[in-house]
């Protein structure tokens, strides 16, 4: 789901009618309702609902709806949270490129929906880096954790080393660059 997906199921919540959505929105009804369609095709069950005549007509968000939304909302929180860390990158003393693997200790790991913020300290700089909670999971990461931060242009990977060996995986994917 992206931002224009999220607003307009935010704006259905707020305005309990498609119709008056689509107006404060700018888009044509048949284009949300195009929208909702696939969502609810790509989800199994319906993100909204409709009520139509008496006195409790209109358009809702379902609790998975709802649900979705308030996820999205974390993510791109937790986002805008880790884009807006002022870790000092001097204090790290590197020029940092992909070859960078950075040894450090997970402070915390903050799990939200499908993503988790993990915060890990390097002697003397904390970084935080967004991944999967399925990449968290398959590496067990928890605090206290000796893991690696690996840095690649903008992104933060965490890796983990496996039963003392120097072999180590990576807790993040490559972005699909495919769209």
């Amino acid at each position: 789901m992206g931002a224009g997906r999220a607003e307009l199921l935010r704006t259905i919540e707020e305005e309990r009618s498609l119709r008056k959505a689509c107006k404060k929105l700018g888009i044509s009804y048949k284009h949300a309702w195009t929208m909702l369609k696939k969502m609810n095709e790509a989800l199994g069950e319906p993100a909204v609902i409709t009520v139509r005549g008496g006195k409790d007509q209109g358009t809702f968000l379902t609790d998975l709806g709802r649900k979705l939304l308030a996820e999205y909302e974390t993510g791109k929180q937790l986002i805008n949270e880790t884009i807006g860390d002022k870790t000092a990158w001097e204090n790290v003393s590197l020029k940092l490129s992909a070859r960078n693997q950075l040894p450090g200790k997970v402070l915390e790991v903050e799990k939200s929906g499908l993503v988790c913020k993990i915060t890990i300290e390097m002697e003397p700089s904390i970084i935080t880096s967004v991944v999967t909670e399925e990449a968290v999971e398959k590496l067990d990461i928890k605090p206290g954790d000796r893991v690696y931060a690996v840095i690649k242009s903008t992104e933060v990977m965490v890796a983990k080393q496996v039963s003392g060996k120097e072999q180590t995986e990576a807790g993040s994917e490559e972005p699909d660059n495919s769209d």
